[in-house]
């Protein structure tokens, strides 16, 4: 959640200076604080902020005209009831930020024990300590509507501290955890998105994504939100394709629909008792289905093939006819050197070996 100021090189007058600054705390956070002191605070400054119950820290996101238009975009009055920060955090406010902070996970495995012992349908997720360790608040997800009357007061009772219960939902609680996602990069929910849209199945089916809930779901056990970001690009790009209720028919047989390629414009079709896929231009589908309704039966597919596969066909014939006629000339040049070794033997075979001359008798 990260925010780059665009206006911080634009020097404004004091006097006009937007003093209301965003302030960012656990989990992504983030409440608006009014600047009383006109202290100059720098983007990442730790500050002391007026809570409804005592004093929390955070850290300084945004400052200046942009929090006019943040709270804007967010519906947050500007008004005197905003809190106000005191001071920049000094050493021995850290401090106790940070034996705050320390607190927060053994608070989380005990609260989570009693839960089981009460037997409570609710998952318990995260907890946050405020500074000054008057109060904390607890961030569960549950499915049905949870009485936690006795866990407060076990709680109050265990930690003595001033408890909080906030319900979030899966989506937030996934934000807050953060994680890794199965592209290989951070959450979108724990990085920028902050508007969580409804999504249905229907935007993977006009995708052409298997419906998968293994593949289509995310960490937080909902469909994914990256499902939204193409589905218009996909919506503008079906509407020039058609609908073929019916397999296409053909002297070859009936020609079922397999898959379409959406941005390429090309149909896969297969026949019943054949193992491959006909592709078929968008333009040639029509021609087919008006003369099936038109009850003219085309010759087949094959001939209706878009022209690079088409391209792609004769190139590989071109090359096949070539390596034959070369394999062709190798064999007959190894057919005419056999026969030219057997005439040679068959030579050597026929002719009879020269004699030795033997010595006259000289008796």
């Amino acid at each position: 959640m990260n925010v780059f100021d665009w206006l911080s090189h634009m020097d404004v007058p004091a006097s006009q200076k937007f003093d209301v600054v965003e302030v960012k705390f656990k989990g992504g956070r983030k409440e608006y604080f009014r600047n009383i002191n006109q202290v100059d605070f720098c983007t990442g400054d730790y500050v002391v902020c007026e809570m409804a119950s005592g004093q929390h820290i955070g850290t300084v996101s945004l400052q200046g005209e942009l929090v006019r238009l943040q709270m804007k975009r967010k519906n947050v009055a500007i008004s005197d009831d905003i809190h106000v920060i005191y001071r920049i955090a000094n050493e021995k406010d850290l401090d106790k930020h940070t034996q705050a902070m320390a607190r927060e996970m053994p608070t989380l495995y005990r609260t989570r024990e009693i839960i089981r012992e009460m037997k409570l349908n609710m998952k318990l997720s995260d907890v946050e300590f405020q500074s000054d360790n008057t109060k904390t608040t607890f961030y569960y997800s549950s499915e049905e509507r949870v009485d936690f009357r006795e866990l407060i007061k076990s709680l109050a009772s265990e930690f003595k501290v001033r408890i909080e219960m906030r319900q979030i939902s899966l989506r937030q609680e996934a934000s807050r955890l953060g994680g890794l996602g199965s592209c290989g990069r951070e959450l979108c929910c724990s990085t920028w998105l902050t508007d969580f849209k409804n999504i249905s199945t229907s935007a993977a089916r006009y995708q052409n994504l298997s419906l998968n809930p293994a593949k289509l779901s995310g960490q937080c056990g909902r469909l994914k939100c990256c499902l939204n970001y193409e589905l218009e690009t996909y919506i503008d790009a079906l509407r020039d394709i058609p609908t073929v209720d019916v397999p296409l028919k053909t002297k070859k047989g009936t020609a079922t629909l397999q898959k379409t390629d959406i941005f390429k414009k090309i149909m896969w079709f297969g026949f019943e008792k054949d193992t491959n896929w006909y592709p078929v231009a968008i333009d040639k589908v029509l021609e087919i289905m008006e003369l099936n309704k038109n009850n003219v039966i085309p010759e087949s597919l094959e001939i209706l093939t878009p022209e690079p596969e088409r391209k792609l066909d004769r190139g590989a014939q071109s090359l096949n006819s070539d390596l034959a006629n070369l394999d062709k000339k190798y064999s007959e040049e190894q057919k005419k050197k056999k026969k030219k070794k057997n005439r040679n033997g068959n030579k050597n075979r026929g002719a009879k070996p020269p004699q030795a001359a033997t010595p006259s008798n000289p008796q």
